[in-house]
Order: structure tokens, then C-alpha cells, then sequence
């Protein structure tokens, strides 16, 4: 076998690397200093993003209920237009507004860092959460540990599609059908199926 043949056999297959969060590549980013690593700090003043950072009340409570509206809205219209062409473009913007926006509120909602009251942060976070088939407890903590060690192997729990890449696994995670079945499957025990 040539030089040239040999490296591209060790080319061609790329090793496994070990995404658990006790495995050995997380060991390995404490070892090379990775984890809870200082990687950017803001050019903006300390005084300044905190006088960004403010959180109020009145413009979450304002967007949240011009997005319920704007569901409420396209839904309906989608439905009341069933049965002809002129509800797709109902749809299409009621899922748009469904998925992406509910992401977004999940995420900020999640951090606390929409409203100022806690209580409102939590109740939409959790609305957001079941409408993106997200479990809300088990989310949270994911996430902030992936703030702590955010793309680092073995320590960030929220790496979408570890490398090399599997098409089936990322094709079946867009509507979430992994995490999905596999929270559901202490209740398919239960219920005996």
C-alpha cells in the first residue's frame, strides 16, 4: 500500500469520539485546561450591560401576548379557511411563529432572563418547553452546563450532531423523536406496551 493510499485510509474513517459526559474526552478537557475555560470578555463596560441587562416586566408581558395573538390569529384563520389554498400561508406562518418563536422564549425564559418576576419566567418557559416537546427540569440544567463548557466534547450535553455525523440520528432529532421517545418510554412501561 502507498503512502498516499495509507493516509487516505486513515483519512476516510475519522475516530469515534466519546460524547459522554463522564467519558474520556471529558476528562481530557479538564486536563487541557477546556473546561470552564475564560474564552470572551465583552468590549462593552461592566456598568454599560448591566444598565442593558435590565429586566422589566411590561415589554416580555407585551411580547408574549402579541405572539399568543399573532397564534391565535394565524391558527384560526387557517382553520376557518380549511378545505382551500388560502390556508396554507396560515399555516406556514402559524408554524413558523409556533416553533422558532417558542424556541426563543424557552431559551430566554429558561435563564430568567425575559421577565423580571420570576413566576412569569417560569410559566411561559414551561408553555414554550411542552410546545417544543422539551422536558423543562431536565433542560435547564442541561443548558447551563452547556453555557459552562459551551462545544466542548465531553462536557457540553447539548452538542447537536457529534462527529462524524450521523444522517438517520440528525434527520430524526429536527421534530426531536429520539428525546422524545426515550422520555416517554418510563410511561409506555407503565401503561404495558
Amino acid at each position: 500500500m502507498s503512502d498516499y493510499s495509507a493516509a487516505f485510509e486513515r483519512r476516510a474513517r475519522p475516530a469515534r469520539r466519546d460524547y459522554r459526559l463522564t467519558g474520556d474526552q471529558a476528562a481530557r478537557a479538564v486536563e487541557q485546561g477546556l473546561a470552564s475555560a475564560t474564552w470572551y470578555q465583552s468590549p462593552v463596560p461592566r456598568k454599560q450591560m448591566k444598565e442593558l441587562m435590565q429586566r422589566r416586566d411590561g415589554p416580555a408581558l407585551r411580547d408574549t401576548g402579541l405572539w399568543l395573538l399573532a397564534l391565535l390569529v394565524t391558527g384560526g384563520a387557517g382553520c376557518w379557511l380549511w378545505g382551500s389554498w388560502a390556508c396554507v400561508p396560515f399555516f406556514f406562518a402559524y408554524g413558523v411563529l409556533y416553533g422558532s418563536a417558542a424556541n426563543a422564549r424557552w431559551h430566554e425564559c429558561g435563564h430568567g432572563t425575559a421577565f423580571k418576576t420570576r413566576w412569569l419566567n417560569d410559566a411561559v418557559y414551561h408553555l414554550a418547553s411542552f410546545m417544543i416537546m422539551f422536558e423543562p427540569q431536565v433542560w435547564r440544567w442541561s443548558h447551563a452546563r452547556h453555557h459552562t463548557d459551551t462545544i466542548i466534547v465531553g462536557r457540553d450535553p447539548e452538542i447537536v450532531e457529534p462527529r462524524p455525523p450521523s444522517l438517520p440520528k440528525m434527520f430524526l432529532s429536527l421534530p426531536h423523536v429520539l428525546k422524545t421517545s426515550a422520555a416517554l418510554a418510563p410511561f409506555g412501561e407503565c401503561a404495558g406496551f
